[in-house]
């Protein structure tokens, strides 16, 4: 029931995710679970400690962009730096690993340190040919950091491509193109 909600309704979600919790409460799945749906509905602290409770029983790598960021939204940026430069991290691959790139690219600049944040964005995935959402969202995010870090003409590039990539219209990269150039209603 929690993964139906999720989308709708998180704090409903996360009731029930809590509810198999209590019962299952020693199954990685059901923590990994309980995790997910606090981190939807904003529980930062609960969806760290339940997030860690599903790696310490299941291991590997995976759910460190989630934690990396519950960490950025308990107000602490310099943690989700710090678990980008784990060693879990670097077992990551594909878009698990873009996807921790981008949440360690926004703790620098919730540090102001945009220029940082650009140079982790860098990697060979940065390919405008891609078309996926994981491509829009890192072509969005390195777009931001290039705005972030003065460099507005590379970043309106990078927002023409995240747009092209969007194809399901997740992000909002067309109306920052219009907002950079000028176009916005």
């Amino acid at each position: 029931m929690a993964s139906r909600l999720i989308d709708d309704d998180p704090t409903a979600a996360l009731a029930h995710a809590r509810a198999a919790r209590q019962r299952a409460g020693r199954i990685a799945v059901v923590r990994e679970t309980a995790g997910i749906t606090a981190y939807h509905a904003g529980e930062w602290a609960e969806a760290l400690s339940e997030l860690r409770a599903a790696r310490r029983m299941a291991g590997g790598p995976g759910l460190l962009a989630v934690m990396a960021d519950a960490e950025r939204g308990m107000g602490r940026p310099e943690r989700a730096i710090e678990l980008g430069r784990s060693d879990e991290a670097a077992q990551l691959s594909g878009d698990e690993a873009s996807e921790l790139r981008i949440v360690v690219a926004g703790a620098r600049m919730d540090l102001g340190q945009y220029d940082q944040a650009v140079v982790t964005l860098q990697t060979p995935d940065l390919d405008p040919s891609r078309k996926t959402p994981a491509a829009a969202r890192l072509f969005y995010a390195y777009a931001d950091a290039l705005v972030a870090a003065g460099r507005t003409k590379d970043g309106l590039d990078w927002f023409l491509n995240a747009a092209a990539a969007d194809l399901d219209g997740d992000t909002d990269a067309e109306e920052r193109v219009a907002e950079l150039t000028g176009d916005a209603p």
